[in-house]
């Protein structure tokens, strides 16, 4: 079946389907299948729009984590489905829920009580840790908010499992350098330095995003020179050094309404997963120049495709949707519930 046939097939199964259906993309997915998406958006706008859907069926274009959040969001009867089961992420594969377990209970049991906040990016069974004790889950778009709320607890913080995005987001709310510690969670935790973590008010997962570690200070400083006056704007995921580069930093959203504002004739480069970036100077094109920090795609959303998405439309009734174990869900949801309260205030 060719592209054109394929992207027909699913028009018509779509149309068939009517109410019941409802797809769902992040900007990171590629053109071909945004194209079909009845919402797109980033973690916290396809969160929030979750919980309102009256769909029977929710296809989840995006990676694993991302499709658990929505199962566990989602309303009895309906069912949530993603086209690429292995869709993965490194940075959420980076904290196994049970190493996150093993070093909270060694950090208490140094008399060190956190309370746990975990980006988006991570497991169902991570949530379902930092839900237990009390924490919650931020997105990139409300980390700052988030980590204020997490601070104001007075428990101090362990920010999971991006230590990138944990320590930008301290540097805009003017948290101390030296009340900050990256844990070494090597060796199932044994390594811990546990003194450090005593003194510290935010201790950081040792994670990160591999696409947006390719994002360098010295990037920006080479287009810079090669393109005075330009505008750079980069995601909070990317180094503290590139960020603290750039003209700007935020979230996918705030990238895309970045580029929205700007003037007529802006030139403009990104640091950021390269189908958003493209689909701007696409949208942009004569009227905006955008252009890639350097081109960095995630494997794992790549796996989304047509053909994929295709394959799950046609066997919908009897695909197996995304599970969340009980026990796992009601700890877990509890947190992405805190996230979702809090955010909205």
């Amino acid at each position: 079946m060719n592209d054109a046939s394929v992207t027909q097939r699913i028009t018509d199964l779509r149309r068939a389907r009517g109410e019941s259906l409802a797809i769902l993309a992040h900007h990171y997915q590629r053109d071909a299948v945004v194209a079909h998406a009845d919402i797109l958006g980033d973690s916290l706008e396809l969160s929030r729009k979750v919980a309102g859907l009256s769909a029977r069926d929710i296809v989840f274009c995006g990676v694993f984590f991302m499709a658990e959040t929505a199962a566990m969001l989602a309303g009895p009867g309906q069912r949530v489905h993603i086209p690429a089961p292995d869709a993965a992420c490194v940075m959420s594969e980076m904290a196994p829920a049970a190493l996150v377990e093993r070093v909270l209970t060694r950090l208490a049991a140094a008399g060190r009580d956190v309370l746990p906040l975990t980006y988006v990016n991570s497991s169902a069974a991570v949530k379902a840790v930092v839900g237990a004790r009390g924490g919650s889950v931020c997105t990139s778009a409300n980390a700052g908010k988030m980590l204020e709320w997490a601070l104001d607890q007075g428990r101090g913080v362990l920010f999971l499992p991006d230590k990138m995005l944990g320590q930008n987001t301290c540097n805009a709310l003017g948290v101390p350098v030296e009340k900050r510690c990256i844990l070494d969670v090597r060796g199932g935790g044994e390594r811990l330095d546990l003194a450090a973590a005593a003194s510290a008010e935010v201790l950081f997962w040792p994670g990160q995003c591999v696409i947006h570690a390719r994002f360098k200070a010295r990037d920006i400083a080479a287009v810079r020179a090669a393109h005075p006056g330009v505008k750079v704007v980069v995601h909070p995921e990317c180094a503290p050094e590139t960020v603290q580069a750039a003209d700007a930093a935020g979230s996918t959203s705030f990238i895309i309404k970045y580029v929205a504002e700007a003037p007529a004739g802006a030139e403009i480069v990104i640091g950021t997963e390269i189908n958003l970036v493209s689909r701007l100077a696409r949208r942009y094109q004569g009227e905006k120049t955008i252009r890639p920090l350097c081109v960095s795609g995630c494997s794992n959303m790549a796996k989304g495709t047509e053909e994929n998405l295709l394959a799950l439309l046609e066997t919908l009734d009897t695909a197996a949707p995304v599970t969340v174990p009980e026990d796992v869900r009601g700890p877990a949801t509890a947190a992405v519930a805190k996230m979702l309260e809090v955010s909205a205030r």
